[in-house]
Formats: structure tokens, sequence, C-alpha cells
């Protein structure tokens, strides 16, 4: 069956997926299971095809593995058309490596860190849901074996030598730092401890220069935006709290780059590196990022519509700077805006605005 006859499968809606919450007595079964119970009139061949060619997400994140095992709770999401192919190692650009750093540009789509409840995976399962740090690692580790003038005599020998050499070259990243998972641009691991130890209260004391660009609903004047946030404001998501004491200082410096119809392209400067500050700050300002998924609405209020067509959070980390913590060199890196936002951007710089909802 070709991949373009699932339209036929889900009738078409206003949506542009359907969502199953996982029940606690589907726990424990595996993706296609539970997909052939919400949806009995496809046969198991379907739904493994459906799986395969890149209609599933799992708690937001695409899932090829039709054995994948489901928990409570779970969000399975089917959508109408076939998502983008999973990140690749050729995806992601090392921008600058030494043997104490690596800065590489992420694209979007690709978790940070492995989750660890996600560890114990078998590698094959790992693969098909790869995460920076992992793919990274193995890059690196690769590039370190054919960087090696050892020479044996044997194929055998060859990949034991080779082996050994990367395990010696690198055993580990240190990571500093996250970009959430659809949130593309610049990031810094660390590779040897020492410069892990000092990255990390650099960090801390807000010594590290970080600028992401987003475009954002509605117009924006230049302005900071400062708040305390804390892990649960009620509902289960991070925001704002007014309660004196609590809550950790949060400050983002937002610049309009460009007015939109309707939408504004965004300079943010972090002053402080808070949990999805960026996106937290904007959404309570009343300019909600274009895709954003998860902070679309005031606690106990309706969620924000959003006419963008955005497929993801449309956040970009555009610049990194910082002294590099053993040789005390400046570095700043730039990443241009990825191809995605330039479309969209573009899009809408030919559309008429959208009347606000009322």
């Amino acid at each position: 069956m070709a991949a373009g006859t699932f339209h036929s499968l889900f009738p078409m809606t206003e949506a542009k997926k359907q969502n199953y919450h996982v029940p606690e007595e589907c726990a424990g079964w595996t993706l296609a299971a539970l997909l052939r119970r919400v949806r009995p009139e496809l046969s198991w061949s379907q739904v493994r095809r459906l799986i395969h060619h890149r209609y599933v997400q799992v708690n937001g994140n695409l899932c090829t593995d039709d054995a994948r095992r489901l928990k409570a709770g779970d969000v399975v999401a089917v959508w109408q058309e076939p998502l983008a192919r999973p990140i690749r190692p050729e995806d992601i650009l090392i921008v600058y490596q030494d043997r104490h750093l690596v800065v590489v540009d992420k694209p979007a789509g690709l978790t940070t860190l492995r989750h660890p409840e996600e560890r114990h995976w078998p590698r094959r399962r790992r693969q098909l849901q790869p995460t920076l740090d992992e793919m990274l690692l193995e890059i690196l580790q690769e590039q370190g074996a054919t960087a090696g003038t050892v020479r044996p005599t044997s194929r055998r020998k060859a990949s034991e030598a080779q082996n050994q050499h990367r395990r010696r070259w690198l055993r580990r990243l240190y990571p500093v730092h996250r970009l959430d998972r659809d949130t593309s641009g610049l990031m810094l691991l660390a590779l040897s401890p020492e410069a892990y130890e000092k990255l990390v209260p650099m960090f801390r004391k807000h010594q590290i220069h970080r600028v992401y660009l987003a475009l954002v609903l509605g117009r924006v004047e230049e302005q900071t935006l400062e708040s305390y946030l804390v892990r649960d404001r009620g509902d289960g998501l991070r925001g704002s709290t007014q309660e004196p004491g609590k809550g950790k200082r949060a400050v983002t410096h937002v610049r309009p780059v460009e007015y939109l119809p309707g939408y504004t392209l965004l300079e943010c400067r972090l002053e402080t590196g808070r949990t999805h500050q960026i996106r937290i700050h904007l959404s309570e300002a009343g300019h909600m990022v274009c895709g954003e998924k998860i902070y679309t609405h005031p606690l106990g209020g309706k969620p924000t519509p959003d006419p963008s067509g955005a497929r993801r959070h449309m956040l970009h980390a555009a610049q990194l700077g910082f002294r590099h913590p053993i040789t005390g060199q400046e570095l700043v890196f730039e990443s241009p805006m990825p191809a995605d936002m330039r479309r969209l951007i573009e899009k809408l710089r030919h559309q008429p605005p959208q009347t606000p909802p009322t």
C-alpha cells in the first residue's frame, strides 16, 4: 500500500491529527495493538504501515516502532499527512570542536538527551528515536577513529584497533544546557570534565550570550519581560507566580526584527536561562510563539487560536557566545534561520492579517 493511500483510512476532519490517550487497561500494550483497538477497521498490516510511514507520534515524538510499549497517560497522535523523516547524523552540523568542547547546530525535531526511563531500550529501538547526545557521540567517535594512523593487517584487528581508539579518544559527552526538541539552533556540549566543571557555573552566572529568533502572534514592541517562574502554576504547566518568595527569576529582552501582517519576528536575548523561559514569557504577554503546543492558554483559560499553520514552535537559537573555559578565547557563533521558518515567514509576508478572535 502506498503511503498516500492512508488518507482514506482516516476520515478528513478539521483537525490535522487525532489524539488517543492511553488508558490504564492498555498500559504495556504495543503501539500497533493500541491502534488496532481504537481503529478496528484497520488490519494489522495497515496499522504497521501507518506507523512505519511516519504518521504516528507518541508524546509528541515521531515513532516508527510498532512494538513500542505504551504507558498509561501516553498520548498517541495519528496525523493525516506523513511527518518529516527522522533526523540523520548528516543533519547535525558541527560548528566548532576542540578536545574540550563542541558547538553544534541542532535541527528541530531532535531531543537533546535520552530520558532516564529510555536508556535501557535496545539499540534498535533507540535508533528509531535518536537523541542528540547519542548521535553526536557516535559522530565524534567515528571522527576520532578515522583520524588515527593505526594500520592493522586484518579486518578483525582493524575493527578492534578502531574501537580501542574510539574509547580512548572520547567516552562520553557532558551536556551543560538543553534545547527543546522542536527548537533549532546552536548548542554547546563539553567533551572533557575540566570544561564541564567550568561551563556549568558560567551558565549559572549567566555568562553565556544567547540570542533566539521567535515568530510570534501579534505586534510586539521592544521590551523586557521579567517574572518568577515555578514548575507548576496550578494546572501542571510551568508559569509565572505572583506569590512573594516563590519561583526563579527569569528575564527575557525582546526586540522586533520584522513586522508581518498579524505577526512579529522577534530577537529574544536571554538574561537568565530557565526551562521554556522564552515560550512562557511570550505566551503570558499575549504573543504566543507560532506553532506552540504547550503554553497556549492562560491558567483556566481557553487556548489561543494559531492561524499561522506552523508545524512546530518557531524558535531558533541563532547566536551563542562565551569565553572558552580552558583557553580563555572569546568565541561567538551564529546560525542561519532554518528553512521551515524562512518558508513560513515568506508565506506570512504575502497574506492579509487574520481577523482577531472575539
